[in-house]
């Protein structure tokens, strides 16, 4: 298993983790590969959450192993620092500044990483402001990079969110039900996005869409009462009878 770790950027190992008694995480295992995307289902209250809080040290597992990169043990860590290490969590309601235009919302978020002083006297770069129309490009927001964020779409917001996490040059992205309360086209617009987004970074999405997590074409896993009940396509698991009894069958 240590080599498998080392190959990784994510390994979790046996991990637990209980609320009062309610196994929350309960012995999960589960392998992410440099430059993979993976999609994440279950029924509610399978440890999709748990699971996100464990990998950005929001909670701390009560055993097993969660390594980045094959070498960080991620339990002796907290969230600033694990944020700090390349891991970006996106949740499912947008948080944009929306009294501000959608440029300068990426503007602050490549600041945020210098921390509060530097970032009150620092003078944007031609560097930084190339990065940003690039990220403009990505999440296809170049035509209202002048607007303010409070004027966009729910889509809109969710993809500049996405645009600020990348801001920050994360080396793993977690994106939790990024497509809730879209349109269908802003649905495909956003599989489209994490798809070019997985071109040069890992992203793990957890999704109830079964719909986009077809677009995204990715390996899926499923997790139940804590642990990984099936992997593979998705129509591998969608024919799986165990995942049929528990999830896509309800």
């Amino acid at each position: 298993m240590k080599e498998i770790a080392e190959g990784s950027l994510l390994y979790l190992d046996n991990v637990h983790r209980a609320f009062d008694g309610f196994k929350a995480i309960n012995g999960l295992s589960l392998v992410l590969a440099p430059g993979e995307m993976r999609a994440i289902i279950g029924p509610n209250g399978a440890g999709k959450t748990t699971m996100m809080d464990i990998i950005t040290g929001k909670t701390k597992p009560d055993t097993g192993d969660v390594i980045f990169e094959g070498k960080v043990d991620l339990t002796r860590h907290d969230e600033a620092e694990i944020a700090n290490m390349g891991i970006g969590r996106k949740f499912q309601k947008p948080t944009v500044f929306e009294s501000h235009t959608v440029a300068d919302n990426l503007e602050l978020a490549l600041r945020a990483r210098r921390g509060p002083f530097a970032t009150l006297l620092h003078q944007t770069t031609k560097a930084e402001f190339d990065r940003i129309d690039e990220i403009l490009e990505t999440i296809r927001l170049t035509a209202r990079r002048d607007w303010l964020a409070a004027n966009l779409s729910h889509g809109q917001k969710q993809w500049l969110e996405i645009g600020m996490l990348l801001a920050q040059e994360p080396r793993l992205l977690l994106v939790d039900e990024p497509v809730a309360g879209m349109t269908d086209d802003e649905t495909a617009e956003t599989a489209a996005l994490l798809r070019r987004i997985a071109k040069t970074q890992s992203v793990v999405v957890v999704e109830h869409d079964m719909t986009f997590v077809r677009e995204l074409g990715v390996k899926v896993t499923v997790l139940h009462e804590g642990s990984v009940l099936a992997e593979g396509s998705l129509d591998a698991v969608s024919s799986n009878p165990k995942v049929i009894e528990v999830y896509l069958g309800r």
